[in-house]
């Protein structure tokens, strides 16, 4: 969830077209795995729609041809291994909603579409909520999380659960992302030996390889628009206090949030309007009644990026030659469309890299001990400091390649009435915000920002951990406003995304540049599935 470049646990990928980096990179590959035609291979939602419809696809179609794909690429063949477990409920759930279609008539665009949440997402149901951990198998969450709870209410089919970074990728640096204690390795379905990113990385492996309509993940820093960039897809973390957040197991409740992950900015918007709500267990959505959407769709343009101002952010640039080279074929699309681009510094970045791990290991304490307390007696661990017991408990099982230093940093923490906590959070705020991202955008009267994601995917470490060079999403994270990545190219085969970021609440706008921007490039392919790639210049 945090950042990776800190610590360990986000890793990010290259940025830009498609043309510029064939012109910079070729890649040489193995032959890719053999995967059988899918015929629900990259169809959007509305797709899914118009063929239920049509009486082409019913829900109980749509999860059993899901579900025939992830036993045949999932857990066999390329053997991705991104969903940590299905639903056995699910096909009762798609019977119930095909016969109220049939009586009553659609919810919405999400009735009947199967998708996939992270597994630190609370299900009251058949399904364990376990953060990838072996220390919550057994817990049983009283009742469904609010995401869990909007989904339901729109008639998705909660199609299972998806692997992760395990707690979030915050127990250990270094680390290894997409792995956990439960769910194992997820592999990158663009090249098997390539890391997911983390800490969604079932969840965006899962949407790149059309395991499911759309998924959700969770960020504190990097860990929906890292996985969503690194695997090609649309990734999309918003306001903190956009999505109500209780029964999501916690990292910072300064900066945790969930949001939607999908192959399209179309899809992304339609799960947003799903998602968006109030939640009365969460102060942070207070404002949301005023701010948020029940349509999101409604913002995309082909031409939303006429007379758009963005800002370049070059000192997020500079971290490799090949992302410099695509970016710079994603600035001129921007411009081609009609996008005036200015260059925007923020004079606060990286003043605050130390403060965000001191807020996380306060607020990892003192939220994760809350959660588990609520969570009542069904929890095998109650507290943060039984987790790192059962941890060393259970080391064979939990930390075969990595430990838990950041645990053991946190529960040293006191409480969150600590100066040395307020502080810290007194100045993330204002610089990431007032003196950070409002400045910039003030005095250069910007719609948004935007920088490349990150870099490319690496060779999973499980020896040293490890990811890869660059990444944007901190700015935005400790500032707590929203952030999009959208597919921009390929560098050896291995996809890379732009990211737009900008004011608290400015999805609307965020959605309206990333989809113009998506709709002018259209750079992506899905995956082949491949067991390597190799590069040279």
């Amino acid at each position: 969830m945090p950042q990776e470049n800190k610590l360990n646990r986000r890793h990010f990928l290259q940025a830009g077209l498609l043309t510029c980096a064939a012109a910079a990179i070729t890649s040489a590959a193995e032959a890719p795995e053999k995967v059988k035609p899918f015929e629900l291979d990259e169809k959007m939602i509305s797709e899914l729609q118009e063929g239920i419809k049509a009486g082409k696809y019913t829900a109980r179609s749509l999860v059993e041809a899901y579900r025939a794909r992830i036993e045949e690429i999932d857990k066999q063949g390329p053997a991705v291994n991104s969903v940590i477990e299905l639903n056995p409920d699910a096909l009762e759930i798609a019977d119930a909603l095909d016969k109220e279609r049939k009586d009553k008539g659609p919810r919405g665009p999400l009735h009947g579409i199967p998708v996939l949440i992270k597994d630190n997402i609370d299900t009251a149901d058949r399904m364990a909520t376990t953060a990838g951990s072996l220390a919550l198998v057994g817990a049983k969450p009283a009742k469904d999380a609010f995401v869990v709870e909007r989904l339901r209410k729109a008639g998705a089919v909660l199609l299972g659960k998806t692997n992760l970074s395990e707690w979030g990728n915050i127990r250990s640096s270094p680390s290894v992302s997409g792995w956990s204690a439960r769910g194992g390795l997820t592999r990158n379905p663009y090249a098997l030996d390539r890391n997911t990113s983390g800490s969604s990385a079932g969840s965006a492996a899962a949407v790149a390889a059309s395991l499911c309509a759309a998924a959700v993940g969770t960020e504190t820093d990097g860990s929906i628009v890292s996985p969503s960039s690194v695997n090609g897809v649309v990734g999309l973390k918003p306001t903190v206090g956009l999505i109500g957040r209780s029964g999501i197991i916690p990292l910072s409740h300064t900066q945790d949030t969930s949001g939607p992950i999908g192959r399209t900015v179309r899809d992304v918007a339609t799960m947003l309007s799903a998602l968006a709500g109030v939640d009365p267990e969460d102060k942070a959505t207070k404002e949301c009644a005023d701010k948020s959407f029940a349509d999101y769709t409604r913002f995309l343009d082909a031409d939303g990026l006429k007379g758009a101002r963005i800002g370049v952010v070059r000192k997020l640039f500079g971290f490799s030659k090949a992302v410099d080279a695509v970016m710079e074929g994603s600035l001129h699309a921007l411009e081609r469309q009609g996008a005036t681009l200015v260059e925007a510094e923020v004079a606060t970045l990286g003043k605050f890299d130390n403060t965000e791990v001191t807020v996380f290991l306060y607020e990892l304490k003192a939220d994760l001990n809350a959660y588990l307390e609520k969570l009542g007696p069904s929890a095998p661990v109650h507290s943060l400091k039984e987790i790192i017991e059962f941890n060393r408990r259970n080391k064979k099982k939990e930390m075969p390649y990595f430990g838990q230093n950041l645990f053991i940093k946190a529960e040293a923490k006191g409480p969150l009435t600590s100066t040395e906590y307020l502080e810290a959070l007194e100045l993330n705020s204002r610089l990431s915000r007032k003196e950070g991202i409002d400045a910039v955008m003030d005095h250069h009267r910007l719609d948004a920002l935007a920088a490349p994601t990150g870099g490319p995917a690496w060779i999973t470490d499980l020896v040293h951990g490890g990811g890869g060079a660059g990444g944007s999403s901190s700015l935005a994270a400790v500032a707590g406003y929203p952030n999009i990545t959208v597919p921009a190219g390929y560098v050896t085969g291995l996809p890379v995304g732009i990211s737009f970021f900008g004011r608290a609440w400015s999805e609307p706008v965020l959605l309206r540049l990333a989809y113009a921007f998506e709709q002018a490039t259209k750079v992506r392919q899905p995956p082949r599935f491949l067991p390597t790639v190799t590069s040279r210049e």
